[in-house]
């Protein structure tokens, strides 16, 4: 399925976790989703998707929770859009 994606973030908060999100939109889906990235190192991580701005069809936001759930490609083509905008703190 093709991925058209809008925006992405990610940053690091005071406790050293990462917490960023990806908005995007699925071929043949009118609304934007936003997908928000959680992890405490940086390895394992959790996620939480809603709608990026007005509600759309919940049968199309089903399945797009069930394709990020089993589709590794599309969910890591996400998260990295998030982590390819972190900057990466210089050495001392």
């Amino acid at each position: 399925m093709k991925v058209e994606i809008f925006s992405a973030e990610m940053g690091r908060k005071e406790d050293r976790s990462y917490v960023g999100r990806t908005i995007f939109t699925l071929e043949n889906h009118k609304a934007q989703y936003e997908i928000t990235f959680f992890s405490t190192r940086g390895t394992e991580w959790d996620y939480s998707l809603s709608f990026a701005g007005e509600p759309g069809n919940e049968d199309q936001f089903l399945e797009t929770d069930a394709l990020l759930e089993n589709d590794d490609d599309v969910y890591n083509q996400l998260l990295d859009a998030a982590l390819d905008t972190q900057e990466i703190p210089e050495e001392e």
